[in-house]
């Protein structure tokens, strides 16, 4: 036998517990937390009351992390320049800086508004939007039951706050596999929202299918890369990352290859081409509420992520993805505004707009960076969080005035249906021109303020030549909305002409929220911007 000392098998081992400052992460706990209690309120709550319990808890949830973002904020320290000064937090796994918390209070926002979306009954005959029963087979008989008894897929709400949660825990993930698990919760909830339309239900989940195939192809193209990176850096977290690059510790192929892979599943979520082929076919098949939803909120986060992976972490080597990002800014513009003019069907036209606008944004990530944290100058931070902002009321607004033109079928998304809405309802089709003109960015509204700063950051960083193809690919873009509104006020209707239903509080409320920020945002910009550009930059 071999005889062992006590004293070593009595040898303590020391385990601290982890330190999580709570305070500074609670508006992502309450959004999850929420989201908990609407899983336990569909499986004991009786169903005639879900509907009520679900969307007051839904906003209230939301409108309580909206006031907790505001409260965290105001409790940052702050630099000798009053820029915000964030920290590290959930032993390093996020990072809860100013651009982190803008962000969440873009998303929150824009999350509260859409909650009203899916509420909206009446445009259905006093049930939402949403399939009555999931599992019924279209056509069948179970379907046409679900129906006729009223039954409402309540679900959504919790569904919507789980990925409002990954939203929020996307762009604030400190290390690649917090910010995968992210990229998962957000996406999963979303994938089954696309695929709950109450009416043209094949085309729903034909939607579904092919966002979850495509997503978990940028998946796994995400993970791979997450891999190389740490093959590379022999770490994780963006702080490491950016450290490895700097002292140069190995070769640039794992790390090259491994940033190429995660641009495909961050570039995937933005709806950037090559990897928008998902978009068109899901905005136009998923439920508009959710469409509206995820073209606001899904891209705020996207491109929140894609700020800080390639800011904080891949910075160092910039000059060595930066062609990349200049070809793909390039393709998505031409892409999104070519492929726009062709579009019949509004929520189509849309899409492919939405990823115009993807090219835009990416048209400003690649301008003036961190070098200019303590001056006044426009930063690609400040510009691109406020195009975000501006970008998603209007997107949210958009898609809120299509739920309301409809026919016999439910929505009218076909063009030629639009044809004479002035004449039927000149206050929708004149908020719905309003907001085709922020898309193109004329002046006096949001979009020619967000264009704008992009556009000064792009050209501040010597991307001028992305400028001028920016500034052409509006141009092209211009005929898309103009004959949007030459159609609605200028051509006669065909048949019967559009139906305009009367919405309920909630949607009127969202389309009103759209408008004030549309034209807010357009004549007195400047709150927001110096807002932004008190966020300071990442945190490192």
């Amino acid at each position: 036998m071999i005889a062992v000392h006590g004293s070593v098998l009595a040898q303590e081992i020391e385990i601290e517990s982890p330190n999580i400052a709570y305070s500074a992460i609670y508006p992502i706990l309450i959004v999850f937390g929420v989201a908990l209690v609407g899983v336990l309120v569909e499986a004991f709550a009786p169903r005639p009351r879900r509907y009520v319990v679900q969307t007051v808890l839904a906003a209230a949830g939301l409108g309580l992390a909206f006031v907790g973002t505001v409260l965290v904020a105001g409790d940052l320290p702050e630099t000798q320049n009053g820029l915000a000064r964030g920290g590290i937090e959930a032993e390093g796994a996020l990072a809860v800086d100013g651009p982190t918390l803008f962000i969440w209070g873009a998303i929150l926002l824009l999350s509260f508004f859409s909650v009203l979306l899916f509420a909206e009954r009446r445009l259905e005959s006093g049930v939402t939007a949403f399939a009555g029963q999931a599992a019924a087979l279209p056509g069948t008989e179970a379907e046409r039951e679900a129906s006729t008894r009223g039954l409402e897929h309540t679900e959504v709400f919790p569904l919507m706050l789980f990925a409002v949660g990954g939203m929020m825990l996307f762009p604030a993930s400190n290390d690649l596999l917090t910010m995968f698990v992210a990229l998962e919760v957000l996406s999963f909830p979303l994938y089954l929202l696309c695929g709950l339309a109450r009416r043209r239900r094949l085309l729903s989940q034909e939607a579904a299918v092919k966002y979850f195939l495509l997503g978990a192809f940028a998946s796994g193209f995400f993970l791979y890369g997450i891999a190389l990176v740490y093959g590379y850096a022999g770490t994780v977290t963006l702080a490491g990352i950016d450290g490895a690059i700097t002292n140069r510790v190995g070769g640039d192929g794992l790390l090259l290859a491994g940033i190429g892979l995660m641009a495909v599943g961050l570039l995937f979520k933005i709806g950037a081409a090559p990897f928008h082929a998902w978009t068109p076919d899901v905005y136009q098949g998923a439920p508009t509420a959710v469409t509206g939803f995820m073209a606001a909120c899904t891209k705020v986060a996207a491109f929140g992520a894609l700020l800080r992976v390639f800011y904080v972490a891949f910075g160092g080597a910039q000059w060595n993805w930066m062609p990349m990002m200049w070809i793909v800014a390039a393709l998505t513009m031409g892409v999104g505004c070519v492929l726009t003019l062709t579009q019949t069907d509004v929520k189509r036209m849309l899409a492919y707009s939405s990823i115009a606008h993807a090219g835009f944004l990416l048209t400003g990530f690649v301008g003036v960076q961190a070098a200019t944290r303590d001056s006044d100058d426009m930063t690609s931070l400040v510009a691109v969080m406020f195009y975000l902002l501006a970008y998603g009321f209007t997107t949210l607004g958009a898609f809120a005035v299509v739920t309301v033109v409809r026919d016999s079928s439910g929505e009218a998304t076909h063009l030629s249906r639009w044809a004479g809405l002035g004449k039927q309802s000149p206050v929708l089709a004149g908020v719905f021109a309003l907001f085709m003109l922020a898309f193109l960015g004329l002046p006096a509204t949001s979009g020619f303020m967000a264009k704008w700063a992009v556009f000064t950051s792009a050209w501040a960083g010597d991307a001028q030549l992305l400028v001028i193809i920016a500034v052409l690919a509006s141009v092209i873009t211009a005929f898309v909305y103009i004959r949007v509104i030459v159609l609605m006020f200028f051509a006669d209707p065909v048949g019967e002409g559009p139906t305009v239903a009367m919405p309920s509080v909630l949607t009127v409320v969202t389309i009103a929220a759209g408008v004030v920020v549309t034209v807010a945002l357009g004549v007195a910009p400047q709150p927001v911007l110096d807002l932004a550009h008190q966020a300071g930059e990442f945190v490192r």
